[in-house]
């Protein structure tokens, strides 16, 4: 443990009075609390000195201090720490005395006890004593030092693995998001595809940490070394908790962000609404002015959290590269994001979403996420329209992939079946009762067996036959139940337009 250690230690509070880099970075031994005036005698080389003043006056003798100082130097002390309580403030004369032997000077402020002091100096040696080259080797003190600058100046992660690597040969290592995203790696590693990243992390061969963040379970991060043996278990423990740190810090810093983002998808979802304000929303998002946006509409319908949705979302869209967005939950497990691209990627944004989607599912399949995509529009006062596209292609998703993932576009409702997936489900219900009220009020059995034989019949092109050995009854059969369905719905199932308003009802169950 340095010096200048201590001052970075925010609980002590202490300040630099006097002290140059070369003293600063001497190593600490020990400590000595003494009020004596010539404690030579007391001191062990390489120790701070903890003094309370007492034996100093303002109107004593300069030489005294000039003494107690020199004491410091010849014994070898690497600082002298020097609390304030005493005359409320560290004397001018004792920073000139130890700037004249070069002994560093720290204020210690009345709050701080030098019992704290004492106990931050030998927890650190213990904590340095058990580095020796077994599964309980910590980080160099150099390292870590190194490692703590670079995170308070904000170094991207990357950095981060290569500095916390180099002392043993940089090693390959991927810090991996749960769905596959390769959020960095040290300069050694290869480049890792989404599905190859995901087999990796779920494989048996190498080391992987997982980060403790505040996250889910698609967007949690790992740090993985292909081989194991690379790091003992230790330095792994500890660089994972300085890339919590970095996390945890850069999900602050973007805190006021996804407030913004809340406020435009709040924006866009409202039913009415002034163009300025949507552009001005846009704006606090750094999504104006862009040649083309796309929506997308997420849900979770499954066992998944309220926030699943948005943050399966918010992910997924991570995994494109040339397209920036905004996303935020919206309502029981659905999310919203709003893409700024340029016209031809938007094009590109559904199938990328597929590409991606199967590995957010597997990261919790209970989850059963959905998405739906809208075409790209060019200006700002089309989102909403945007957003009704997403949606209804939402719906289309779930209808035809009720327990499995999918992602889905306008484009893709080709049949009656999605299509009536998006219409809401009151008016679905509505429609059902219209067409087929006669046949499901009543609980008769009877009803049931005409449901049955109603949709194998339009099943099988309204072919007689076909329908009789399907339910292995008599033709005549056949007819008395088709004629009582007519009778029941008035409807002519030899019309196309009848045979059309029977299987939309049927649909709409």
């Amino acid at each position: 443990m340095q010096v200048d250690h201590l001052l970075r230690l925010d609980r002590l509070d202490l300040s630099l009075v006097w002290g140059d880099e070369a003293l600063l970075g001497q190593e600490i031994g020990g400590v000595t609390a003494t009020d004596l005036e010539d404690p030579a005698r007391f001191l062990q080389p390489g120790e701070i000195v903890l003094s309370g003043l007492v034996w100093w006056a303002r109107d004593g003798d300069p030489a005294k201090t000039d003494r107690f100082v020199s004491a410091l130097s010849e014994a070898g002390a690497v600082a002298l720490l020097a609390g304030e309580e005493t005359h409320g403030e560290v004397p001018a004369e004792l920073m000139d005395a130890c700037r004249s032997h070069r002994v560093a000077l720290l204020g210690v402020p009345a709050h701080t006890s030098f019992r704290a002091i004492t106990e931050a100096v030998y927890l650190r040696q213990w904590g340095e004593l058990s580095r020796r080259p077994t599964d309980h080797y910590a980080l160099p003190e150099n390292v870590r030092v190194d490692l703590d600058r670079a995170l308070e100046r904000g170094a991207p992660p990357g950095e981060l693995l290569d500095l916390a690597f180099a002392h043993l040969g940089t090693p390959a290592c991927h810090l991996l998001s749960g769905s596959g995203r390769t959020v960095a790696r040290t300069t050694t590693a290869p480049e890792l595809p989404p599905q190859r990243a995901v087999e990796t992390l779920r494989g048996r061969h190498g080391t992987t940490v997982r980060i403790e963040a505040d996250d889910s379970a698609f967007d949690a991060w790992y740090l993985h070394l292909p081989e194991d043996g690379q790091a003992p278990p230790r330095i792994l423990h500890e660089i994972g908790e300085l890339v919590g740190r970095h996390r945890r810090r850069q999900d602050r810093r973007t805190a006021p962000r996804r407030q913004a983002q809340e406020g435009l998808v709040g924006r866009v979802c409202a039913a009415y609404g002034d163009v300025n304000g949507l552009e001005e929303a846009l704006r606090s998002c750094g999504l104006d002015a862009a040649p083309a946006y796309t929506v997308v509409v997420a849900a979770s319908g499954g066992s998944g959290d309220r926030g699943d949705a948005a943050a399966a979302l918010a992910e997924a869209l991570r995994h494109q590269k040339p397209v920036t967005f905004a996303a935020a939950a919206l309502g029981e497990g659905e999310a919203v994001a709003v893409l700024a691209h340029e016209p031809g990627p938007g094009a590109e944004v559904p199938a990328r979403l597929r590409e991606v989607w199967p590995l957010l599912h597997a990261c919790r399949p209970g989850a059963a996420l959905h998405a739906g995509v809208s075409d790209p529009v060019r200006r700002p006062a089309d989102l909403r329209g945007a957003l009704a596209q997403a949606r209804y292609a939402l719906e289309g998703a779930r209808s035809t992939a009720p327990g499995a993932a999918r992602v889905a576009r306008l484009a893709d409702l080709a049949d009656l079946r999605t299509l009536l997936a998006g219409v809401p489900a009151d008016v679905r219900a509505v429609y059902l009762d219209t067409v087929l009220g006669p046949l499901l009020r009543a609980g008769k059995g009877s009803h049931a067996t005409l449901l049955e034989t109603l949709e194998v019949f339009l099943a099988h092109n309204c072919s007689w036959a076909r329908t009789a050995e399907a339910l292995h009854l008599h033709v005549n059969t056949v007819h008395y139940r088709i004629d009582r369905i007519q009778a029941l719905t008035g409807r002519d199932l030899s019309r196309l337009d009848h045979k059309l308003d029977l299987r939309a009802a049927l649909l709409c169950r």
